[in-house]
């Protein structure tokens, strides 16, 4: 017997129909399955970074220990990549190179905890870095749980390895400790750095204090690298009214970990004890007009271009508000990667020569085709100098020099094809060719 479809049930008084979703609700929910997946994919690839780098220790601790026991010599790495590469061919990380790099490591980082709560959690190539980089373990430590709480990729890592971070923080001269809680003071002074390095600005000695600022905002994202972590920019020439006058604030942040706002004063100058007055009037007026009653004192930061630690120190002995002094560098020389391509001194020495006989050529032969032009001869394509000069002979139009001429236009023409001429034949050559250019000259109007 055929069975009759059952009735629709009808929905209940005042229940929304099924078939109706709630826009924001939806998209609500989806963004939470999306932070979930995203925060359990997160965590199974630090489980599986984790896994590998504690492989990796251990592969290296088991080479030290075998090495010590059996006596076996550095060939033995050699021989196990061999081994273990056929063994695990899908395996990309068993090449004798990177089993040195274990036996590195694990010789590095000899506590099995450590690694386990902190080296673990970096990237092999972080690792990697740190182990070709730093040779102190209290630095390489340091850097390593450095990386891990403010996320550092490995350029950055490579960065402030480079600009010596380790050195520079904390070191800034203040007052917190005696204008700051405890807690909030040690906070607040390992932010601080000093010297600030900007050598991703590109101003040369005559800048202005505008200058400098609008170059820091300019390369806003990496002004925050090198401020640090927890700086949030607030603006730049940020406006206050005090008293019915105005004032202006060069750069302000606030900061998240500190909570409070951070001004920061550029003076392209050394330090001056009156720059102290006139931060803790700036630091007085933001904490009245903009602190909110959660927020923590106002800090403020001074970057000159130099500061005498005697000086700084009285400047800031009796001021109330939290400040701190410091020097920024910007860049002293090229990156190393344009110094290679730039000629040395001996170099330069030996090209210039040939690039004052490159030019002269150069207009030698502009001066020559206008005189030829001039005097009714004007080929009809491209013609090399020497055949230009024994037509112009043949026809008794060539000037007085130009025998000579001829006879240094292979120099001439060596130095323009970048061949070595030695400095006496090139010297020589820019002396007759400079008589037959003064001799055209006065010819090229008839």
């Amino acid at each position: 017997m055929t069975k009759r479809p059952s009735k629709p049930t009808a929905p209940r008084k005042g229940a929304r129909p099924t078939t109706e979703i709630d826009a924001q609700s939806y998209s609500a929910f989806v963004g939470d399955l999306k932070t979930k997946i995203a925060e359990a994919r997160h965590r199974a690839g630090l489980s599986v970074n984790r896994e590998l780098i504690l492989l990796y220790w251990t592969v290296g601790r088991d080479i030290l220990i075998r090495q010590e026991k059996e006596g076996w010599g550095a060939k033995v790495i050699d021989r196990l990549a061999d081994d273990l590469g056929r063994a695990f061919p899908e395996m990309t990380g068993l090449s004798s190179r990177n089993l040195k790099y274990m036996r590195a490591f694990a010789e590095a980082w000899p506590d099995g905890e450590f690694v386990q709560q902190v080296v673990a959690l970096l990237p092999w190539g972080h690792n990697v870095r740190l182990l070709d980089a730093i040779k102190r373990p209290e630095e390489r430590a340091w850097y390593a749980r450095q990386a891990i709480e403010h996320g550092w990729s490995r350029n950055v890592l490579l960065h402030q390895i480079d600009s010596n971070l380790f050195a520079r923080q904390g070191s800034a001269l203040t007052n917190f400790s005696r204008t700051l809680p405890a807690e909030q003071s040690e906070l607040a002074r390992q932010i601080l750095k000093d010297p600030y390095t900007f050598d991703f600005l590109s101003l040369g000695p005559e800048m202005l204090e505008r200058d400098l600022e609008r170059g820091l905002i300019e390369h806003l994202r990496s002004l925050i690298l090198e401020l640090g972590k927890g700086f949030a920019f607030v603006g730049s020439q940020y406006h206050l009214e005090v008293g019915g006058q105005d004032y202006y604030l060069d750069l302000l942040f606030y900061h998240l970990r500190l909570r409070c706002f951070v001004v920061i004063e550029l003076k392209i100058e050394d330090f001056k004890p009156e720059f102290a007055g006139k931060m803790n009037f700036y630091l007085s007026a933001v904490d009245d007009q903009l602190r909110h009653k959660d927020d923590q004192p106002t800090i403020g930061i001074i970057l000159c271009k130099g500061r005498n630690e005697v000086i700084v120190e009285y400047a800031l002995r009796d001021t109330s508000k939290p400040m701190g002094v410091a020097h920024y560098q910007l860049s002293p020389a090229l990156p190393p990667q344009l110094q290679q391509d730039l000629p040395t001194v001996e170099e330069f020495a030996r090209e210039f020569p040939l690039m004052s006989i490159v030019k002269l050529r150069i207009e030698i032969e502009r001066a020559l085709r206008d005189f030829a032009t001039a005097n009714g001869f004007s080929p009809s394509q491209p013609t090399s100098l020497g055949i230009m000069l024994r037509e112009l002979q043949r026809r008794g139009l060539a000037p007085a020099s130009t025998q000579q001429f001829l006879d240094s236009l292979r120099v001439m023409n060596e130095a323009a094809h970048g061949v070595d001429v030695d400095p006496e034949s090139a010297q020589r050559a820019v002396d007759v060719g400079t008589i037959f250019l003064a001799e055209l000259s006065p010819k090229r109007r008839p």
